[in-house]
């Protein structure tokens, strides 16, 4: 139901995620690069933040919005190129309740996948 709902299947682009693991105290902290199969172009960079003590969102989303918040007053400090974009599906349309899921993490991996697309798209009909 899931899948079929982001219909995120049906794409023909190919993205390779490489990346790291961190554990930061209660923090899990998962952190990739984004490259089309064929070519060594940055297309993105991807992080996860996971909160271990609290599976349930509605508990831990003061703890992650203040975490985000730090991240992005860290961030601003820098003249990096691009920006950060914060995602947060609405797991009620999938049906997810509460707690999480490893159904969680695929709703908001075809997420990202999805928004990465719809970038790289926008690039390729750019040039």
């Amino acid at each position: 139901m899931i899948m079929e709902k982001l219909q995120s299947y049906k794409s023909r682009l190919s993205l390779n995620f490489e990346g790291f693991q961190y554990q930061l105290g209660d923090f899990q902290l998962r952190v990739g690069k984004v490259l089309p199969t064929h070519s060594e172009n940055l297309r993105g960079i991807v992080m996860e933040v996971e909160y271990l003590p609290i599976s349930s969102m509605e508990k831990a989303r003061q703890v992650m919005e203040d975490f985000m918040d730090i991240w992005q007053q860290a961030l601003s400090k820098r003249s990096l190129p691009g920006h950060f974009m914060h995602m947060e599906p609405n797991f009620d349309e999938y049906g997810l309740a509460d707690q999480y899921t490893s159904q969680h993490t695929a709703v908001q991996y075809a997420t990202v996948v999805a928004q990465l697309i719809a970038t790289v798209q926008a690039v390729q009909a750019r040039n």
